[in-house]
């Protein structure tokens, strides 16, 4: 298990430095070529589309797992460093910390551009229609999915890999990538994507809720109201249609003392959800640099947590 650690650490370590070049072809890329292919045969075969559905998640989450698990096995014939540097590159490319601190500051910066940019900026990162949002909604967007991500990019890819390495890693990517693609619950995708939804629901339940209490914690030890986060979190946890993903924007609302949720247009028709956290004050510029803090601290505290499980277990064996 140490040697597992030792590679989520230097898979961490590396994404610090490197985040996600543009020029690298990343493997969810190739997952995602695969679901366009999948779905596309699927649908047009016909028959039930709900039963369809679970063959389309568990071919993609399977198929991935099984790659992953070759390629390691491969290394581990060529021996234990190349098995060790294996781990490490495909623990980099799991994790989403730096990739999702540039994004989110590239909105804020894209202010400076005026609102159009900011915009097609936050468009990026973002499944709601941004064509109509100002300022305010914008920044409100770019915290959301900040504190969003910190669970899906960061928390969750740590905590399957330190249960299974990089194959539990990646068969959580491929049912992340299954659900951001087909996951929704509007009359296209309702059928197809019912099964993908449930799995990402399943998979992200203890690690949303991990990643809740270590951002309030992130929240006392990064200057913001920690107290506060945790209240809100306490609240408002469960206003999201989805069950996870409240957990981690109450704490980044709470302790930003700002409103997040709402409703907002989804392909061109208005998605009912309730408020998360206070309005205490409007939600500025600033709140995407701190809301990015929140994620720096939040993945250094998880990565300290594994840390110490490493050092125990060598204690203990």
């Amino acid at each position: 298990m140490r040697f597992g650690i030792l590679a989520l650490i230097a898979g961490f370590l590396l994404d610090l430095l490197l985040g996600d070049p543009e020029w690298l072809y990343h493997p969810v890329r190739l997952i995602g070529k695969y679901i366009s292919f999948a779905e596309k045969r699927l649908r047009a075969r016909g028959g039930n589309l709900r039963k369809s559905a679970v063959l389309l998640t568990a071919s993609t989450v399977l198929l991935t797992m099984a790659a992953a698990a070759l390629i390691l096995f491969l290394l581990h014939l060529a021996g234990q460093i190349p098995l060790f540097i294996g781990m490490a590159l495909m623990n980099w490319m799991g994790i989403a910390v730096t990739c999702m601190a540039k994004e989110a500051g590239d909105v804020e910066k894209s202010f400076d551009r005026g609102i159009y940019a900011a915009r097609n900026q936050v468009a990026r990162i973002v499944g709601r229609d941004t064509s109509r949002l100002d300022e305010e909604e914008i920044v409100k967007a770019a915290v959301e999915t900040v504190a969003e991500n910190t669970t899906d990019g960061v928390i969750s890819p740590l905590f399957w890999a330190l249960l299974g390495g990089p194959v539990l890693l990646w068969g959580f990517k491929a049912a992340n990538t299954l659900d951001s693609m087909v996951g929704y619950m509007d009359e296209k995708y309702r059928d197809i994507g019912w099964s993908s939804a449930k799995l990402d629901d399943v998979l992200n339940y203890l690690p949303a809720r991990l990643t809740a209490v270590l951002m309030t914690c992130a929240a006392f030890l990064g200057g913001l109201d920690g107290k506060n986060a945790w209240r809100i979190v306490r609240r408002d946890h469960a206003n999201h249609k989805s069950p996870n993903c409240a957990w981690s924007e109450a704490a980044a609302a709470g302790a930003l003392h700002i409103q997040l949720g709402g409703t907002h247009e989804y392909f061109g028709k208005p998605v009912l959800k309730p408020t998360i956290g206070d309005a205490d004050r409007p939600a500025e510029r600033k709140d995407i640099r701190l809301a990015v803090r929140l994620l720096y601290i939040t993945a250094f505290l998880m990565m300290a947590v594994i840390a110490v499980i490493g050092l125990l277990w060598g204690i203990w064996i």
